[in-house]
């Protein structure tokens, strides 16, 4: 999953990547690092495709490690970048959301980029949410400025959708200036002790929404997953021709 969104951010421009892990995760670690043995039994068989896309990950970003010692949130997981990002406008593109690009369209963290370059605020993406499922975002309150953009006054965490100040709800991808660092250390710790980063985004001085163009798909429980699995292998432009044809044959099966 997170070999997704490290492509994101790489197709968006970025080449210096910051991964905050935690207890139990070295295996991205290891996925990312380069290994001598990993390319040699690459060339041996054969598989100069995988080769190739192994040796274009490692030549186009460095990528860096830190670790969350205890789940505290997602704002102490950004303030642990601090001292790598202190000094210019960053990403934060969270692990359990995978977008992909409308046609035509550049990557969602480009898109954000784009906005900040216009704007020069910390930008959120957003999308129209279901009614049903407003109650499990943080919905922003904003006024439009243009198409797909607006100018946030407040974000309201996880609201009853009868009392919603929109449909719009972030989708785990932000850019945001240097200054959230002094935020997310004012705000009172929560239950359990976590700092949310919500709580300082609140705090900034009328932060961009924009609506992402982008198919975004939440892997954070096992339906999400699945149907993010299914998605991008008929994406895929070897594999998804034969998972059409799969998929028909099931429901096709299904149905008599």
């Amino acid at each position: 999953v997170i070999q997704y969104v490290i492509e994101e951010a790489i197709a968006s421009g970025m080449d210096d990547i910051l991964i905050v892990t935690g207890r139990g995760k070295r295996a991205i670690e290891d996925h990312f690092d380069y290994s001598c043995e990993i390319e040699r039994r690459l060339r041996e068989k054969g598989n100069e495709e995988l080769l190739a896309e192994y040796e274009e990950l490692s030549e186009l970003a460095e990528i860096h490690y830190i670790r969350q010692k205890e789940p505290r949130g997602l704002g102490d997981a950004v303030l642990l970048a601090e001292r790598h990002c202190s000094c210019e406008p960053f990403s934060v593109l969270l692990g359990d959301t995978i977008t992909t690009p409308w046609p035509g369209e550049s990557p969602c963290a480009a898109q954000m980029v784009t906005a900040y370059n216009k704007y020069h605020k910390s930008v959120i993406a957003v999308e129209e949410v279901p009614y049903a499922k407003i109650k499990d975002y943080g919905i922003i309150d904003g006024t439009l400025m243009e198409q797909g953009i607006f100018s946030i006054r407040d974000i309201v965490e996880k609201p009853d959708p009868g009392n919603a100040p929109s449909n719009l709800g972030a989708i785990g991808r932000y850019l945001l200036e240097p200054d959230i660092f002094d935020l997310i250390r004012k705000i009172p710790k929560g239950y359990g002790g976590e700092i949310q980063l919500t709580d300082a985004l609140r705090m900034l001085k009328t932060p961009i929404g924009l609506i992402s163009r982008c198919r975004r798909f939440d892997i954070g429980d096992k339906p999400g997953w699945m149907k993010s699995n299914i998605a991008l292998i008929l994406q895929h432009p070897e594999f998804g021709e034969d998972m059409k044809m799969f998929l028909s044959d099931i429901l096709e099966y299904k149905n008599e």
